[in-house]
């Protein structure tokens, strides 16, 4: 029973330190080298979680500083520090402005969620789905406005918003994926545009920090209510593969043992099985 208990504590330790192994496999050498600095806004996980830091395979000369590396699949690896940093330099700026001041643009339907939840805890007009053309440009429309700075999601999708505020000579805040061009973005975050996961996590912490400076007392609702499902840490293939192996061995080793206890314990019944054989022949034997 002793190696029973002793191979049960080792399937225990490692799923104690798989948490933590997901997380470097996760990033690989660059995750381990960045180890001893520490993210600003939130835990490195969470940019893990929400892959803030997965780009595409096209990287544009503007964008190529800010790129790690490249994963075996060709996807860009952006420095995580680096998303960070940009994201607390950005909040600061954002900050200047009050939320009558500034108006958000989001085309991109993975966003919508965390773009309307941003709006509904600070009252910073937004546009999702549809810009109106040349409502900053335009005096005669009704629904002109005057805006002193926007933030626009995607430079690309977000064009037509982009290339107003240009003409209106007004600072623009955007995410830039590894894909973008950042010639006419005054202020930049660089991070992963594409998915809901990563904008979720992106206004969750803009929300916190803007809610604070101007003193907005709102329940802010959780990192998972932005993105709109829950986040889990991915396991890396080549991360699980050999984890299944650890457990497969493990099993097919406390199942080898647990059979070779079972008949050891059977061997003194068979024992006392012919003993008991010879008794009963004896007497035959003496008549």
């Amino acid at each position: 029973m002793n190696y029973i208990k002793m191979i049960r504590k080792k399937k225990e330790k490692i799923k104690e330190n798989d948490k933590s192994e997901r997380a470097e496999e996760a990033f690989g050498e660059d995750i381990k080298s960045e180890k001893n600095d520490q993210t600003i806004l939130t835990s490195l996980e969470d940019y893990i979680k929400t892959a803030s830091y997965l780009g595409t395979k096209v990287i544009t000369p503007s964008m190529r500083r800010y790129v790690y590396r490249r994963r075996l699949d060709g996807l860009a690896i952006l420095n995580t520090l680096l998303v960070d940093k940009k994201l607390a330099d950005a909040i600061e700026f954002i900050k200047r402005f009050k939320p009558e001041d500034w108006i958000l643009v989001c085309k991109r339907e993975s966003g919508w969620r965390a773009v309307k939840i941003f709006s509904e805890l600070t009252g910073v007009k937004t546009f999702t789905k549809k810009y109106p053309a040349g409502v900053l440009t335009n005096t005669i429309l009704d629904n002109f406005i005057e805006t002193k700075m926007i933030f626009i999601c995607d430079p690309w999708i977000d064009k037509n918003a982009l290339a107003d505020a240009k003409k209106v000579k007004i600072p623009v805040v955007g995410i830039c994926d590894t894909n973008n061009h950042t010639k006419d973005i005054d202020v930049l975050i660089i991070g992963n545009n594409k998915s809901n996961k990563s904008i979720g996590l992106f206004f969750w912490l803009i929300s916190r920090e803007y809610m604070k400076f101007y003193k907005i007392n709102k329940p802010l609702p959780s990192l998972e209510e932005f993105v709109g499902e829950e986040l889990v840490l991915e396991e890396p293939k080549k991360k699980r593969l050999a984890r299944e192996k650890k457990e497969k061995e493990l099993k097919e080793a406390e199942e080898a043992i647990e059979e070779r206890m079972k008949k050891l314990a059977e061997e003194p019944d068979k024992e006392n099985l012919s003993g008991e054989i010879k008794v009963s022949e004896a007497p035959k034997e003496g008549v």
